[in-house]
């Protein structure tokens, strides 16, 4: 029996990255997992093939979490493919990183609407299921930029300080119906994404870690699922970090 045996989880934009690395982890410990996508469909069929082929329950859903009514339509679609949401993983997220002055008011608006909006959208979709059910955990994924802040980053991380102040105000709102809130926030991960780095800047920013090298997608991962499991039934409103010590 798997931590998350009998509970359905969204988890959005999964299909590479940290969120394939939640999905991936949240199948093999028993959930039936919905997963987001809004382009690569691609993607999303081989997540699919792969992580269902030893008798996984996973279905991708083509809608961008940006968009309420996608949202609420999206909610509407698991329920009669899976009968109910336990969990709900925000991990959607996109940076348009600029100084200030050279930022566009575009590169500010999509970063906000993706990133902050989109949390606002799927908490209040799931919102009614979990309240009927008198029971859910949500999971928001910040960063740790939304804590301290980042030259070159002023609209990604007021979207992940967004995040911190909504999920607190959410995990007072409807813990008394045992739906809990936190949020997670990881630090320099190594996906893809930093793969394309220069490697001596990668390995400048590995020696500025207490811990000397970078998280994983898994590290954030085991976090998630024990956010997601009954293991933290007593842990609400929290922001935990996976950062290797960096905001120490």
């Amino acid at each position: 029996m798997g931590q998350l045996s009998g509970k359905t989880a969204i988890i959005t934009g999964a299909s590479r990255g940290i969120g394939k690395a939640i999905a991936e982890c949240f199948v093999k410990e028993g959930a039936k997992v919905a997963f987001t996508y809004v382009s690569s469909e691609e993607k999303a069929k081989a997540l699919e093939a792969e992580l269902g082929k030893d008798g996984g329950v996973i279905k991708g859903f083509k809608s961008d979490a940006a968009d309420y009514e996608q949202s609420l339509a999206l909610i509407d679609q698991v329920l009669e493919a899976f009968g109910s949401i336990d969990v709900v993983v925000n991990n959607a997220g996109i940076t348009r990183d600029n100084l200030l002055m050279r930022m566009s008011e575009n590169d500010w608006d999509e970063v906000i609407m993706t990133n902050l909006k989109s949390v606002f959208n799927m908490t209040k979709a799931v919102q009614r299921t979990m309240l009927k059910q008198r029971s859910g955990s949500i999971i928001n994924m910040s960063s740790v930029v939304g804590v301290k802040g980042n030259a070159g980053q002023a609209n990604y991380a007021a979207s992940k300080a967004g995040i911190i102040g909504f999920s607190k105000s959410i995990a007072l709102e409807l813990g008394s119906r045992n739906i809990r809130c936190n949020t997670v926030a990881p630090g320099f991960i190594e996906t893809e994404m930093t793969g394309k780095l220069d490697e001596k800047v990668v390995q400048e920013w590995r020696n500025s870690i207490p811990l000397k090298r970078g998280g994983t997608p898994e590290d954030v991962a085991q976090l998630c699922l024990f956010l997601a499991s009954d293991n933290s039934s007593y842990i609400t409103g929290q922001v935990i970090s996976v950062d290797g010590g960096m905001l120490t």
